[in-house]
């Protein structure tokens, strides 16, 4: 369980197009193997420490004649953003896929000194 001690509690949330594959025969819909796609979020403000995020699916366009196969999770993340990271592998075929995302965590308080 994260504490928050001392700090303003901060809550940000918003939805990311991470790709759109079948348009232009992308490699999450005409490859095979393992794949990739990295999306870069940025908060509006940032935290004064790393908050904890939560991603999930909020749409996506598979195709249906092979093996469902997804990962999907946040990775590398800052006071200031973080990279979501949507995995698929063998021969599962990916349209398109749209992410939510949640982010809790401190923020400075207003009575709190500079560092500077």
């Amino acid at each position: 369980m994260r504490r928050f001690d001392n700090y303003a509690v901060g809550v940000t949330n918003g939805t990311a197009d991470m790709f759109s594959a079948f348009e232009d025969s992308g490699p999450m819909w005409t490859g095979e193997g393992p794949r990739l796609e990295i999306k870069e979020i940025h908060f509006d403000q940032p935290f004064a420490e790393a908050p904890t995020v939560q991603v999930g699916l909020a749409m996506w366009d598979i195709g249906v004649n092979a093996n469902q196969r997804v990962d999907i999770k946040a990775t590398q993340i800052t006071t200031e953003g973080f990279r979501v990271e949507f995995r698929t592998w063998g021969d599962t075929r990916v349209a398109r896929v749209r992410v939510n995302w949640l982010a809790i965590g401190p923020l400075r308080h207003h009575d709190d000194f500079d560092d500077d």
